[in-house]
């Protein structure tokens, strides 16, 4: 063969074996997962870090396709059974499920430097502080909440004088008067409740020195034992939308609605601006972002359970890991 066709066929062969690396990320070959949200297309921190990173192609970048799902209430089984790599958890729910029935999940990084959950007021109503929970009628959405009860010790209040009554998820018992005190999610049923007209008081357990924490992204023990590779650079990926998402708000949103396109772009910048708050302290400004610390991890264990909120006490330091994050 000419020589000269020889050498044109060798450099074809480079450039291509060239290019299918740079495809596939610095450190491996590329790697599909999926990563499933753990409710429907909306603002949560955890899915706009997703929604950026692929969006952006940081994922991509890292040598990953990853194939974007939302839950149905079936994500935490879906990631037992292996159908899905990494998913979203509350904190809470990570150690209850760590405590019964044990399953081997772990955080890889934290969204919510403080809790999800807070409690409102009418402003109209004249609570303006826990001690005026005495007398009225408290709603929460499915078991009284560790936090509500925390708040009570630490500020006096007497619970015998308060009512307590389960109303599931609809806010607008608040605004009907059936309650005058509402369990809610902060990013979202505060301006929830604005929007349809009523200014509301807001009572975050944080402020009242409780130990909360908020959303994390999780996925198995075995994923991180046996593809440790593949975990860093996700982690990698969305940890890089989340600054992003810091950075560039009305382009995140144009993200986010690429996504959620039936929700109301304001409502979603409420909830993004929210969650991006609550994502920083002064440990995410020493450490990075996403960062947690088995010091925040044992405090919040310990409150769960001196409330009963666990089924028992669990080894903290198997229920997180940072090694991804450093």
């Amino acid at each position: 063969m000419n020589k000269k066709y020889v050498w044109f066929a060798l450099v074809l062969l480079v450039t291509a074996l060239s290019a299918a690396v740079g495809c596939s990320g610095d450190d491996g070959p590329a790697k599909t997962v999926t990563f499933m949200a753990g409710f429907k297309p909306q603002a949560n921190l955890p899915f706009v870090a997703a929604y950026v990173a692929q969006e952006e192609g940081y994922f991509e970048d890292e040598g990953l396709t990853v194939d974007i799902k939302h839950s149905t209430g079936e994500h935490l089984n879906l990631l037992m059974s292996g159908d899905v790599d990494f998913t979203t958890a509350d904190a809470n729910s990570v150690l209850k499920r760590r405590a019964d029935p044990e399953l081997p999940i772990v955080a890889i990084a934290l969204f919510g430097q403080s809790g999800q959950q807070a409690f409102v007021s009418l402003s109209e109503s004249g609570i303006g502080a826990p001690i005026d929970w005495e007398g009225a009628t408290f709603g929460y959405k499915i078991s009284v909440p560790p936090d509500y009860l925390a708040i009570l010790e630490a500020t006096g209040v007497d619970r015998s004088k308060i009512r307590e009554v389960r109303v599931g998820f609809d806010p607008r018992v608040l605004t009907e008067g059936q309650v005058d005190l509402l369990a809610v999610f902060k990013s979202n049923e505060p301006d929830t409740l604005r929007g349809l007209g009523f200014d509301v008081t807001v009572f975050d357990a944080a402020d009242y020195g409780v130990p909360t924490l908020g959303l994390t992204y999780i996925t198995r023990q075995d994923l991180i034992d046996d593809e440790s590779d593949t975990v860093r650079r996700f982690v990698k990926a969305t940890m890089k939308g989340l600054e992003f998402a810091l950075d560039n708000t009305e382009e995140t949103l144009d993200i986010v609605m690429k996504y959620a396109e039936n929700e109301d772009r304001e409502h979603m910048r409420f909830m993004l601006l929210t969650e991006l708050e609550d994502a920083e302290s002064s440990l995410t400004q020493s450490n990075g972002l996403g960062w947690m610390t088995a010091e925040q991890w044992q405090a919040f264990h310990d409150s769960l359970l001196a409330y009963e909120a666990l089924a028992g006490s669990v080894d903290v330091t198997k229920a997180f890991t940072t090694e991804f994050l450093e």
